[in-house]
């Protein structure tokens, strides 16, 4: 490699030194049994069986334990539970404050905006509570939440719901779901959002958080509270709500993959891209920790633009970035063009990033086309 001789720099980062982001991790806030467990404390769980003896049984006004079992069925391994004080605007806004400073946590799922039974549901407060887990996944930058429908609502309802909305850092799923144990005054049927928390840690760790986490089995799972026809589907997905459909011999899957980002915010539509940056940035925060208070020289730069650009191409190389090459997928800069003086002489460090992600098909359209023989064949449009 090396002709003639001399002393060479050869950088290496070690696996030692650059430390792994993990994702699917949710945060549940809600109503629990055992007021022994402190308010707005994040506990951990691993398993199912620890909610139950730290929790205890699921409450008749609760869906929290629902959603956490939900979960784990559907592949979640790690999640943390934050007991609230009430299921109110003002316990949910205490309960997501207790959640700020937790950075190892990128979903946030409230089942218990929703009241049991579901009558008791007023979608005046879920708006407001959903908008306060909305504002406070943006604020943060870090985390994405997944929200639930209204219950036993029909499109009309749902439809409403979304339109008040409107953050790309959240995602809408309709109907309920039915489960085998459940609570009786709802007949068994629960906001879907611990399941869906399941199926993206499933997801996440079979291929990664730049997979968009739809055409999957929900797990625990018999029957939704509405079974959409494709009709009704082609009015909810533009306005991107996210369905679950029942599909005969295919069993009950995640069909929708989009964030609720406003119409004209269209870099943001998919679940996958919006996630896929959230964890960048969460990346970063975590391993350039250690270059704070460093000569804003040359030499830093170089450091970053090289551990960003192995980051990259180890995402590139994943398939999570678009492009035949790595210089198509993505780009860093950090120069002294992007760092003037003006910008060095009050202590920050300018890093451009540019990353071509994935978008899901949604759509695979196929041209069938009959010759002069009779013989029909196809191929993509």
């Amino acid at each position: 490699m090396y002709k003639t001789p001399g002393v060479y720099k050869n950088y290496i980062i070690s696996e030692s030194q650059v430390k792994k982001i993990r994702t699917g991790v949710p945060a549940f806030l809600g109503l629990c049994q055992k007021t022994e467990i402190a308010v707005n404390q994040p506990q951990p769980l691993k398993l199912w069986s620890q909610f139950e003896q730290l929790f205890g049984e699921p409450l008749l006004d609760s869906y929290l334990a629902y959603a956490v079992r939900g979960f784990f069925l559907n592949g979640g391994s790690l999640c943390y539970v934050v007991r609230l004080r009430d299921a109110n605007l003002k316990a949910f806004s205490e309960g997501l404050a207790a959640l700020a400073e937790l950075d190892t946590i990128d979903l946030v799922c409230a089942p218990d905006i929703m009241r049991s039974p579901p009558e008791k549901t007023d979608p005046e407060q879920v708006q407001l509570m959903q908008s306060a887990v909305l504002n406070h996944c943006s604020l943060l930058g870090d985390r994405f939440a997944i929200l639930d429908s209204l219950p036993r609502a029909n499109l009309e309802q749902v439809q409403a719901q979304r339109q008040r909305l409107t953050q790309s850092y959240g995602a809408l799923y309709y109907p309920w779901i039915r489960i085998v144990e459940g609570p009786q005054q709802s007949s068994y049927f629960v906001p879907p959002c611990g399941h869906i928390a399941g199926v993206y840690a499933r997801s996440d760790r079979r291929i990664g958080v730049h997979k968009a986490p739809a055409n999957e089995i929900l797990q625990g799972v018999v029957d939704l509270e509405v079974n959409l026809t494709n009709a009704q589907q082609d009015q909810l997905n533009p306005q991107s709500i996210n369905c679950l459909r029942s599909f005969p011999g295919r069993g009950i899957r995640v069909w929708g993959a989009r964030t609720l980002s406003l119409e004209q915010d269209q870099d943001w539509l998919y679940i996958n891209v919006r996630r896929l940056f959230l964890t960048v940035k969460r990346w970063i925060e975590l391993n350039m920790t250690n270059m704070v208070f460093e000569p804003n020289s040359n030499r830093l730069w170089a450091i970053i633009e090289r551990e960003l650009t192995i980051f990259f191409n180890d995402l590139f190389q994943q398939g999570a970035l678009n492009g035949r090459l790595p210089t198509e997928a993505f780009y860093v800069k950090c120069d002294e063009e992007n760092n003037p003086p003006e910008v060095r002489n009050i202590g920050q460090v300018a890093i451009d990033i540019g990353l071509a992600p994935t978008v899901p098909g949604e759509f695979i359209v196929v041209r069938i086309v009959q010759d002069a023989e009779g013989i029909i064949s196809t191929s993509p449009n």
